[in-house]
This record gives structure tokens, C-alpha cells and sequence, in this order.
């Protein structure tokens, strides 16, 4: 599930509201602008309102959420912005609304006033089931069932598809040398424009002076023109940044071209691209991870300002090849990097039911109902499995031995530890963290230490360093020594002659053992402590 979360305008919003969202768009030059669609399937806006694009009616911003009543019960299935920012979606019964930014005719409505509410796009369009809609800076493009795909507004550039550079006010089929053939897929650069066809050819238009149209040269083209360099490769989808595009094939290898003064094309270099190059992926990973394949839908990165917008395979500025990162979706990548904080395509938010191994077994720690093990610690119960057990650590492995007397009991007393250190040790068994206090965490060293468990031994160590004060600093030094944690308890003596004046005072410094005492004695004044 895509947490909305992450988005900083979201922290406007209450909990309830948060919870009710079930699909959501952050948009707008400075991402402060935002529509989500709830469980209900009513339709809301907030945000700052530029050039009307929230489509309240009015030119007031708004932090408080207020109603679409004319997009309530709709369905929408897709959604796009440009730059000025101007909006357009689709229903799930085909139907394109618009509104927003208006100075080239971008909302297909035969003028140049701006839209205050969404209002339907209705020339060549009504008789015609929209899947997918997406939109350049100040264009706009619409895709069909049937894979007929039109065109309207800001055309300087050919962006169109029309022949011409007049804008154009009202849809129109965009056909040449696409006429004949289905087109199943779209993306619009900031002026220019994609489109991906049945048998997986590439067809570009529109501004061409980065190179973007991977057509191996940087002349505009005023009307379709295929892409020949993927001659023999078959795309399923195509993406548009400001000025350079990406290109997935259906066996996962992924091409780019265009701009790349970022490092954005993935290539190793800063060198733009004019015709398409094949990206090779960190550890060979295949390229589906960079695209969405639900949705339908590919991202359109359309700004004023293009260091913002870079296609999800590199996200440093370092003029480098692909990376391989933590993140599990570009959604995640943009709600953490991207500048501004905006999305790429209308997102799901539907919690699912479905669950990884590790989420698995952290939910069904000291569960009663699936348990076949109990462990009593300090009167109290932790509930456990006998396999997760066996197969995390060794100490039970050899424990559950057909010869051990433990083998057979339902539940196992513990003496030498506390309840909150056997609980967080058999924890951390399931979920691979710790959280305790580094009070705590001095214990869960002990255990870790007699039950030889590396791993957690460094990890204790990590919370003790990152928890050390100069009221616990000589307690936490002699439980280094103590458990022979040498890194620790170098970290941990540094920290108490920094601090020697302060820690000397406090109670734990003249409990100390006298062995102990003398030895750090010595050891600081080697170090120069008690020099003036």
C-alpha cells in the first residue's frame, strides 16, 4: 500500500481523512496542490489553488478539503496535470473532464478561459470510451479503447501531431502515420509527445531539440514519426520526462534518449542521447520495477523547472550508471526525493490483504492462537513457535533436541533474564530490530553474549552507544568490560573522559567495582585526563 503519508501536504489532513483516501494525486509547480478520491468514492481538493486548478469554482486556496460535487461517483481511472498547471482525467466509463490553466486551449474546450470546475471534453470525444489521458506543459493527449488517440492545445512545437505549429482548441485525432494502427499506450513530455502501438513500435513528435523523440536527430517533428532505432525490439511502455523519454520492452530491457544533463538517461555519463540506448540495470535486475503496471497508466514529468524531473532509473545527480536502491516503487522514491514533492500518476492507496514472510512473522509474534510454545519470564507469558525458533537461532535448535527435557515441555520458566530482555530477544528473532532502552539493551548484551548471538551482540551495542548520558556512561562502560565487548567499551571510556568532570559526580562512578575503578583510573590518566 502506498502510503499518502510521505507527501508533506498530506500533514495538512486529519487522521480520519487520511483514512478515507482511496486513490490520490499531489500536483502543482510547488506540489501544493491535491486531489484524492475516497472509499465512497467522493471526490476532494485542497491546496493552493494556481490558475484554479482545484476546480472549486473560486480562485481561493484551501487547507480545508472541499467537494467535487461534479466528479462525485465518476470512477475516475486516470489522471494528468501540466505545468500550468491545468488537469484532465478519464472515468471508468470513458468520459474526459478538464479544468485548470487554459492560455493554449490545453482544456479542449474550443477557448482560452480558464476552467473554474471540470467540465467534460466533449468534441470527438463523447462517442468514445478515453482509457488513459496524459498531458504535456500546455497540451493534451487522450487515449481510447479502441486505441484511437487525440490531441489538443499548445502546439509551438508539433507537439499536436497535426502537420502544423497552430494550436489546436478542441480534440483531434492524431493520425498520419498512425492511422491504421492501435495505440495502446501515451506520454507527454513538457512539448512532446509518445506513443507506443499493438506490435510495440514507438512513435514520437513534438520538440525535439534534446533529442527526446529518439528519432537520431534534434528536429521537430510536426507529425508521428517512428522511432526506427527500436526496430526489432517490442515496447510495452513508454515514458516521458521534461525532455527525455524511457522505453520498456517485453523482455524487461529498458532504453532511453533525450536530455541527460543530470545523468537522468542512466548511461554513466552526462552526454545527451538522440537515438535510444539500452540502459544496463545494476545486478541485472529487469526494468519492470521502474514502471507501473497496474495502473495502466506511464509517469509524465512535465515542469518548468526539468532538474526536477527524472525518470525513476537514476535519482542522484552524480552523472552515473543505474543504481540499485532500497525502494520498492518510484511512488516511494518521489514522495522522498523528488523537488517538488509531487506524483507521477493518480495513486491507489487500498490496503491489501496480502502479507511478505517478514510481516508475517512479525504479526504472529506472542500470538496465543497460532503459539505451540510459551515461555514464562518474571510471571508473565511470551508466546512463541518451536520452528521460528529453531530455524533463527541455534541455542534452541540444539535446546529442541528429541534428548532435552525442554523438547517436550509447553512452557519453559526463565530466571536468569528480565521479562523485557527475553521478550525483546525472542522479538528480535521474529523481526530482525531491537527497541529497548540502552538500559535494557546492557542485558540483551548478556543474553546475546551466552546465547552467542553476534549479530544482536552488535545491535545491542549500537543502542547503547546511541543512548549513552553522563548518568549512564560508567554503567554502560561496565557492562562492556563485563560481556567483553572491546569496540563498546573503547566508545564507552572515550565518552567518560570527554565527560570526566560531569560522570565523576554521579552515583554510578563511586559504585563501581574497585578493580574496575583503579583500572580506568590508570588507563585515563595514560591518556592525559588529570592534566590541568
Amino acid at each position: 500500500m502506498v502510503d499518502v503519508g510521505k507527501w508533506p501536504i498530506f500533514t495538512l489532513l486529519s487522521p480520519q481523512e487520511i483514512s478515507s483516501i482511496r486513490k490520490a494525486c499531489v500536483f502543482g509547480t510547488s506540489a501544493n496542490e491535491a486531489i484524492y478520491i475516497t472509499h465512497n468514492d467522493e471526490v476532494f481538493v485542497f491546496g493552493l489553488n494556481c490558475s484554479n486548478c482545484l476546480g472549486t469554482g473560486d480562485n481561493q486556496s484551501t487547507i480545508v478539503p472541499k467537494k467535487l460535487e461534479a466528479l462525485c461517483g465518476k470512477k475516475i481511472s486516470s489522471l494528468s496535470y501540466g505545468s500550468g498547471p491545468h488537469v484532465v482525467l478519464a472515468t471508468e466509463d470513458g468520459e474526459v473532464y478538464a479544468w485548470g490553466h487554459n492560455g493554449y486551449s490545453q482544456l479542449g474546450n474550443g477557448t482560452t478561459n480558464q476552467g473554474i470546475t471540470p467540465i467534460q471534453v466533449c468534441t470527438n470525444l463523447l462517442i468514445k470510451k478515453v482509457v488513459e489521458v496524459a498531458c504535456g506543459s500546455h497540451h493534451s493527449m487522450a487515449l481510447s479503447f479502441d486505441g484511437d488517440l487525440y490531441a489538443w492545445g499548445y502546439n509551438n512545437c508539433g507537439q499536436v501531431g497535426s502537420g502544423s505549429t497552430a494550436n489546436q482548441p478542441t480534440p483531434r485525432r492524431v493520425s498520419n502515420c498512425l492511422q491504421g494502427k492501435m495505440v495502446v499506450g501515451i506520454a507527454c513530455g513538457q512539448t512532446s509527445s509518445m506513443a507506443v502501438v499493438n506490435n510495440g513500435e514507438v512513435y514520437g513528435w513534438g520538440y525535439n531539440g534534446n533529442g527526446q523523440l529518439g528519432l537520431g536527430n534534434n528536429g521537430n517533428q510536426l507529425t508521428p514519426c517512428r522511432v526506427a532505432a527500436l526496430h526489432g525490439v517490442c515496447v510495452l511502455q513508454i515514458a516521458c520526462g521534461y525532455a527525455h523519454t524511457l522505453a520498456l520492452t517485453d523482455e524487461g530491457l529498458l532504453y532511453a534518449w533525450g536530455a541527460n544533463t543530470y545523468g537522468q538517461l542512466g548511461t554513466g555519463n552526462k552526454s545527451n542521447q538522440l537515438s535510444p540506448v539500452q540502459i544496463m540495470m545494476e545486478k541485472e535486475r529487469k526494468a519492470e520495477l521502474l514502471f507501473s503496471t497496474k495502473s495502466g497508466t506511464s509517469p509524465n514529468f512535465c515542469s518548468s523547472k526539468p532538474r526536477y524531473w527524472k525518470c525513476p532509473c537514476r535519482w542522484w545527480r552524480s552523472p552515473r550508471a543505474t543504481h540499485l536502491t532500497h525502494f520498492a516503487c518510484t511512488d516511494d522514491v518521489f514522495a522522498c526525493f523528488a523537488t517538488p514533492a509531487v506524483m507521477w500518476r493518480l495513486l491507489s492507496v487500498e490496503h491489501e490483504d496480502f502479507l511478505t514472510v517478514a510481516e508475517s512473522l512479525k504479526k504472529e509474534f506472542d500470538s496465543p492462537e497460532t503459539a505451540d510454545l510459551k515461555f514464562r519470564v518474571d510471571g508473565k507469558y511470551i508466546h512463541v513457535h518451536k520452528a521460528v525458533l529453531k530455524i533463527r537461532c541455534e541455542h534452541f535448535r540444539t535446546m529442541f533436541q528429541s534428548y532435552w527435557n525442554e523438547d517436550m515441555k509447553e512452557v519453559i520458566e526463565i530466571d536468569q533474564f528480565s521479562y523485557p530482555v527475553y521478550r525483546a530477544f525472542l522479538e528480535y528473532l521474529y523481526t530482525d530490530s531491537v527497541d529497548l532502552p540502552p538500559e535494557d539493551a546492557i542485558g540483551l548484551l548478556d543474553l546475546a553474549t551466552s546465547y552467542c548471538e553476534n549479530r544482536l551482540k552488535r545491535l545491542c551495542q549500537h543502542i547503547i552507544k546511541r543512548g549513552i548520558t553522563v548518568e549512564n556512561a560508567f554503567s554502560l562502560l561496565s557492562a562492556a568490560v563485563r560481556y567483553d565487548a572491546e569496540d563498546l567499551e573503547e566508545f564507552c571510556f572515550k565518552f567518560c573522559v570527554n565527560h570526566l568532570t560531569e560522570v565523576t559526580q554521579t552515583a554510578a562512578f563511586w559504585q563501581m567495582d574497585g578493580p574496575l575503578l583503579k583500572e580506568f583510573i590508570a588507563k585515563a590518566s595514560k591518556c592525559g585526563a588529570f592534566k590541568n
